[in-house]
């Protein structure tokens, strides 16, 4: 995210000398990406950042993958994953995989207690709110987040999830880094004008956020698995940071759709990129204006990507009939053809709009079922377009 900000106190001069009142001179820290070859922010520490009082083994949600095969459609409902309404649940150690592969983790879980800190040291979070409201406590500062907010969060990321009530979480997280398409940023990274939101639309830290503490435990995620680092101070202690590398919140109902005449392909709804992934928007919208349009999905092969829809809000018009409903979750992986049930493209002849919310992601790898997938899968979707049943 090549959009400067700069956020509580630091020196005029980078790498230069920044002391606190009585002298002290702070730690500065460099956090980027790719080496010191793309975006990176400087984080002003009161203390050491790379101080460890100890260590031991944690081990992350479990993945469990099993191959789709027979190769399938498939029909995930995620909220059977927590019948309790997530209960004593938090957003972090709670989270159940459904689908993933060597380039990305989908998970969901349903929390209303406090995570703890927590760090990804294998890639990116983008985290959908699909219901409910939180604060998201990171290294950076503070964001307050709602219903149709996406939060992202660069790799390793210190922060926590501190939930107000119950909150519904759709947690995608990449083996890389996750952003704004380049098709919709300038050579120097501001958003361009045909782009479908801008920089305005984004919500970052507004100030530090200091915490006091020592011997103060960290769940990390990193390739080998999972460690709990206890750090000798508390790492919310950052009296300012400046660069382009941040965590953000967006939301959903700020996605600007593009429509036309005909029907648009979903590369127009898209939000993010990922490593060998995509996230697209389904917003409600005006939909296809010519006169002979049909305004619902055409039929389609996903011939080199897996796609994973997640049914959040609305009505999803082209799965009528389908057992889809809010909070499903579909896979069509490649090598099936897909498209509308049945009668539903002669039941949309004439619509003007469409009042659907989802999130798709399109992988360019083939998705595996997670432990949390295999547990709440509908098995009687991959028939629904039979007209015989």
């Amino acid at each position: 995210m090549a959009y400067y900000r700069r956020i509580g106190e630091v020196p005029d001069k980078r790498h230069t000398q920044h002391r606190g009142p009585d002298g002290t001179l702070y730690r500065e820290e460099l956090v980027g990406e790719e080496g010191f070859s793309a975006d990176s922010s400087l984080l002003y520490h009161r203390g050491n950042p790379s101080a460890l009082s100890d260590a031991r083994p944690w081990d992350p949600p479990a993945e469990g993958y099993r191959r789709n095969h027979p190769l399938l459609p498939r029909h995930l409902r995620p909220y059977a994953l927590f019948p309790e309404g997530g209960e004593g649940t938090d957003a972090v150690t709670g989270r159940r995989v459904l689908l993933g592969n060597a380039d990305v983790r989908i998970s969901y879980v349903v929390a209303d207690t406090p995570s703890p800190l927590y760090k990804d040291a294998v890639g990116d979070q983008c985290v959908y709110v699909e219901e409910g409201e939180a604060v998201v406590e990171t290294v950076f500062g503070a964001l307050n987040v709602w219903s149709g907010d996406y939060v992202i969060l660069p790799r390793g990321t210190i922060h926590r999830w501190l939930p107000s009530g119950r909150v519904r979480l759709y947690c995608i997280e990449g083996a890389g880094h996750i952003g704004p398409p380049s098709r919709y940023l300038s050579r120097q990274g501001q958003f361009l004008e045909h782009a479908p939101y801008c920089e305005r639309d984004l919500r970052a830290p507004a100030e530090p956020l200091l915490r006091e503490g020592r011997d103060v435990e960290v769940h990390l995620r990193h390739r080998g698995g999972g460690t709990v680092h206890v750090h000798s101070t508390h790492p919310f202690d950052v009296v300012g940071w400046d660069g382009c590398l941040y965590p953000y919140a967006f939301s959903i109902h700020d996605f600007e759709p593009v429509t036309g005449r005909v029907h648009q392909p979903p590369p127009v709804h898209q939000v993010f990129a990922g490593r060998n992934f995509v996230v697209c928007n389904f917003v409600p919208r005006k939909v296809d204006y010519h006169p002979l349009a049909v305004p619902v999905p055409y039929s389609h092969s996903n011939v080199d990507s897996d796609e994973v829809m997640f049914y959040c809000g609305g009505d999803y018009e082209a799965r009528r009939g389908s057992g889809i409903e809010r909070g499903s979750i579909s896979l069509h992986p490649g090598g099936h053809t897909h498209g509308p049930h049945p009668g539903v493209p002669e039941r949309s002849l004439g619509l003007e709009s469409v009042d659907e919310l989802a999130v798709m992601v399109d992988t360019f790898a083939p998705l595996e079922l997670g432990e949390g997938g295999s547990a709440c899968e509908d098995s009687d979707y991959a028939w629904t377009w039979d007209v015989r049943r």
